[in-house]
């Protein structure tokens, strides 16, 4: 298993890859799946779900698989009402939008469940050199969501409102997040995923001085958690630009690098035993292929100088994205990353 063995630090003859949001969108066969099935139906249903997640070993040739799921499962779990529209995932009653918005969260790890059967099917359906790596949402992230919903949810201004308004209630639901999301990552680790990636994919939309003083002790318990079962730990904080450079390899094994950080800019600012996965803009896949290779060029001896690097995004696969791009980006990374 090549990823394992990168993240282990073991010696490998070539850069293992794999892609956010590679099982979706830009797959022509999860498409044809996608139009007998609600996004809700094929993530309840272990055998469809199992096909999805794998998908993206057959159509792409990746290294791993990640499980597929949505953050936004926690907030269900812990009785939001939530259901997922063709439009995207829709919340009956945002909490920012409530008179007591801690009133009526009483958490269900029962509600999970049927991501475990999912893991379940993926490990005894799965190639044997493939490894599988579970996911969450970090607190932030998924707080944003639960106060406000999913309108303007690139900026989440009532959201963050409600964070500098009721900071006791914040903290209150940071801890009610994150004690469920370890509930929920210990039992991903028991069903037999071997790596975890947390995504806190709008931790740039504080300060990083607030994000440090109230989101990163979750993070830190997550991390502990994740370390204490041996599995390698992924931290992906999108948009926290030099904040990078505070992250200590107490909070995380690989450090996922967004779009915006230059990857030999952020491997001077991150500690040197942690290792980097990214960074590659989604939005390339757009160019054509000879400006796509010219701008992936550098990465070649990068990852001849660096051992302790997972070729990756800097986020995920863009919605209508060609499939032949993304396999493309895939080719390129199997044919020219070699150490």
């Amino acid at each position: 298993m090549l990823l394992l063995q990168t993240l282990k630090g073991e010696k490998t003859t070539r850069v293992p890859f794999w892609f956010m949001r590679q099982a979706g969108r830009i797959l022509p066969n999860y498409l044809k799946i996608k139009e007998s099935y609600t996004f809700w139906q094929m993530m309840q249903h272990p055998k469809i779900a199992a096909e999805v997640t794998l998908m993206p070993v057959t159509d792409l040739g990746v290294d791993a698989a990640i499980l597929f799921s949505d953050i936004l499962v926690i907030p269900h779990a812990l009785g939001m009402g939530l259901d997922f529209l063709e439009t995207g995932p829709v919340f009956e009653h945002p909490l920012a939008f409530r008179e007591n918005p801690l009133e009526g969260l009483h958490p269900d790890p029962s509600k999970l469940n049927y991501i475990y059967d999912v893991i379940d099917e993926i490990i005894k359906t799965r190639p044997a050199n493939i490894p599988l790596i579970g996911f969450c949402g970090a607190p932030l992230t998924v707080l944003l969501f639960m106060l406000q919903g999913l309108g303007r949810k690139g900026d989440f201004p009532d959201a963050i409102k409600f964070i500098y308004e009721q900071p006791d209630a914040t903290k209150q639901l940071i801890d009610k997040v994150t004690d469920l999301t370890i509930t929920y990552i210990e039992g991903q680790i028991e069903h037999g995923v071997e790596v975890f990636q947390l995504f806190d994919t709008h931790a740039g939309l504080l300060p990083f001085e607030l994000y440090q003083e109230l989101f990163m002790p979750s993070i830190k318990r997550i991390a502990q958690v994740v370390k204490s079962k041996q599995v390698p730990f992924i931290f992906f904080p999108k948009g926290i630009g030099v904040g990078i450079a505070t992250i200590t390899p107490d909070d995380c094994d690989y450090l996922s690098i967004d779009w915006q950080t230059p990857i030999e800019l952020a491997r001077k600012l991150v500690h040197p035993s942690i290792g980097l996965q990214g960074n590659v803009d989604p939005r390339l896949l757009y160019a054509s292929e000879g400006e796509i290779a010219k701008t992936l060029e550098p990465y070649k001896n990068f990852a001849k100088a660096n051992t302790n690097f997972v070729f990756n995004l800097g986020h995920g696969f863009m919605p209508g994205l060609s499939y032949d791009k993304a396999k493309f980006l895939a080719d390129w990374a199997k044919n020219e990353l070699t150490k």
